[in-house]
């Protein structure tokens, strides 16, 4: 059964999930020519370096019992020809495995970003940004480097023993009965170690996201840390974060340099010595083969000292790997359903009964029943916490209601094709984010392909030409980061520009005119009411100025609709909205004890 997802690309390669290593191994398997080309690149390599050992043991033969210059010559150049082979199949086996280790985090990176996209905002809520970060940068690097060198030094630990072993056999076959126990003791004690390194380079690369995560909150909270002159506070959380990560680290360097293997081959290298001798001494082979089989043996040192850094490698790539594809799998709440309902949106909303919590089960709205017509402004006030930006939050699906149902013209948000009912729905936070690029490419960010005179357009009616136009560059000039070279006026006129060029079929208004003066608030109501005909608009603020001449409002507390009606009703039926508005107003009119019902 397919992962719920809010977003996916339909065309998107099929790797296998079912384990990290499974997982990994389908990553390659996309590149399976260069991963087979790698083992027989390498294979090649091996066996022209063993042959030539052989060669080498020869012309030591020639020397002590020299028979003809032709055979010298012979031999030189074999050992020329199979030493550039060695070298040029060497060269080329890198150039495959980087290929496939590139290609690895290429893909790796690209699944791990549409996963994130595909995730709903209340997975995105409960994590920490620092820490998908690292997992994004410095596991998938980590994966990148599991395949070049780890993987490289795997093939060449591989064939350095196999190779050598199979040529030692072709001298005699008594030669590979040591080999043969080396290789038994050797895997054992390898496996005694990668079960011993396994946990410690899992919990460094957890503590490396602690470290980022901490460094990425400070950072973006620095206004904060400065203001409350908290950098010596910052400092020793960093501190101490730093000395874990470091202190996994020296653990795993502990466990590195308890690494037997490269003990266990000196003693076979002398043992190959002393049997070599004894068959040598027994007449059973001659000096050639001797020097042949020794040189043999020290090619297979390469391979088991390189392996402890192969398997270190590895790990931390498996570890890196499996961190990665914790994100990738996490299932969001709510499904894109791209075979669901589409159409253009009308503007009708329904609430039936609805209610929602988070996760921590505090009820958040309770039964709320209400519909909006299209084409209808409506106001929803309240206090602050009394569930009015959640209640926008259910009409785009940004969560899902536990009970009831919120329906658009007549069908549940829930059977809506997603990208069909956010893509009619403008909602301009008062909280404003712009993204770190050009001021055009912010207004044009729902419609890339935006002439630069409708983003003008957009941009003067949410009266924003005038301060854009005084940059030096104009619509090109870059924003950085959330916006922050821009006043909160500023960017909220950006944020109304940009809804104005989507042209929403339903516009959601959070408190977005917070952050503007007075002047220029007049002056953009009025683009408000403009953009607003013939869409369906909530409008969620305190202003009494924008609050008169919504249709219809909405009053809600601690999660409930207590009244409804127009501003003239409320004033009269309503202590809530009394107790809202009292300072705007101190000749209210006086309070009528039957309320107004809740609208059709």
């Amino acid at each position: 059964m397919a992962m719920k997802a809010e977003f996916s690309v339909q065309s998107a390669y099929a790797y296998d999930r079912t384990t990290t290593l499974r997982w990994v191994i389908s990553h390659l398997w996309r590149n399976k020519w260069l991963v087979f080309g790698t083992m027989g690149l390498f294979l090649t390599a091996w066996t022209s370096f063993s042959l030539t050992r052989l060669l080498i043991g020869q012309a030591a033969e020639e020397i002590v019992n020299p028979s003809a210059v032709q055979v010298f010559v012979n031999i030189t150049l074999g050992v020329l020809f199979l030493q550039l082979l060695d070298s040029m199949t060497s060269l080329l086996a890198s150039l495959s495995i980087e290929t496939a280790a590139q290609r690895l985090e290429h893909d790796g990176r690209q699944e791990l970003y549409e996963a994130l996209l595909a995730k709903s905002t209340t997975w995105h809520d409960r994590q920490r940004v620092g820490d998908i970060m690292a997992r994004s940068g410095d596991d998938m690097k980590m994966m990148n480097t599991m395949i070049n060198p780890g993987v490289l030094f795997m093939c060449d630990m591989s064939m350095g023993l196999t190779v050598p072993i199979i040529t030692l056999a072709t001298i005699n076959t008594e030669l590979v009965l040591l080999p043969i126990a080396f290789v038994l003791s050797y895997v054992l004690l390898v496996r005694r170690y990668v079960r011993e390194l396994n946990p410690v380079v899992g919990a460094e690369r957890e503590s490396y996201g602690v470290m980022n995560a901490g460094l990425e909150e400070a950072i973006s909270g620095i206004e904060v840390v400065k203001a409350s002159a908290q950098e010596p506070f910052e400092r020793t959380r960093f501190r101490r974060n730093a000395k874990a990560y470091r202190d996994w680290f020296a653990k795993q360097g502990r466990i590195e340099g308890r690494y037997l293997p490269t003990l266990v081959y000196a003693v076979f290298v002398g043992a190959m010595f002393l049997h070599a001798l004894n068959l040598s001494g027994r007449g059973l082979m001659g000096l050639s083969e001797v020097i042949a089989i020794m040189g043999l043996v020290s090619a297979m040192r390469f391979p088991i000292e390189v392996s402890i850094w192969t398997f270190s490698m590895l790990q931390v790539g498996l570890a890196s790997a499996d961190r990665v594809l914790k994100v990738i799998k996490a299932e969001a709440e709510i499904d894109e359903n791209s075979a669901g309902h589409t159409g253009n949106i009308a503007g009708e909303i329904r609430f039936e009964d609805v209610s929602f919590a988070f996760e921590d089960g505090k009820a958040v709205l309770s039964g709320l029943s209400f519909t909006v017509k299209p084409g209808q402004t409506v106001a929803i006030v309240g206090q602050t916490g009394s569930g009015k930006s959640t209640l926008t939050d259910l009409i785009n699906r940004t969560y899902d209601a536990t009970a009831g149902r919120v329906l658009i013209d007549g069908v549940d948000v829930r059977e809506w094709n997603l990208a069909s009912l956010r893509g009619q729905i403008g909602r301009i936070e008062q909280d404003v984010f712009l993204f770190s690029r050009t001021i055009r490419e912010n207004i044009a960010f729902g419609a890339p392909d935006t002439p630069l005179d409708k983003i003008e357009q957009a941009a003067r009616e949410a009266q924003a030409h005038d301060f854009v136009t005084s940059f030096q560059k104009g619509y090109e000039t870059v924003v950085g980061e959330r916006g922050t070279m821009l006043s909160g006026g500023q960017r909220q006129r950006i944020a109304l520009a940009r809804a104005f060029l989507s042209n929403p079929r339903i516009l959601i208004l959070d408190d977005s005119t917070s952050a503007i003066d007075s002047a220029t608030e007049d002056e953009i109501q009025k683009a408000i009411r403009r953009a607003q005909q013939g869409r369906t608009t909530l409008l969620i603020t305190h202003r009494l100025s924008q609050i008169r001449w919504a249709d219809h409002i909405i009053v809600l507390d601690r999660g409930q609709v207590t009244a409804s009606g127009t501003h003239e009703q409320l004033l009269r039926t309503s202590a809530e909205y009394r107790r809202i508005f009292a300072r705007y107003d101190a000749a209210l009119p006086p309070l009528e004890t039957e309320a107004v019902g809740a609208a059709d």
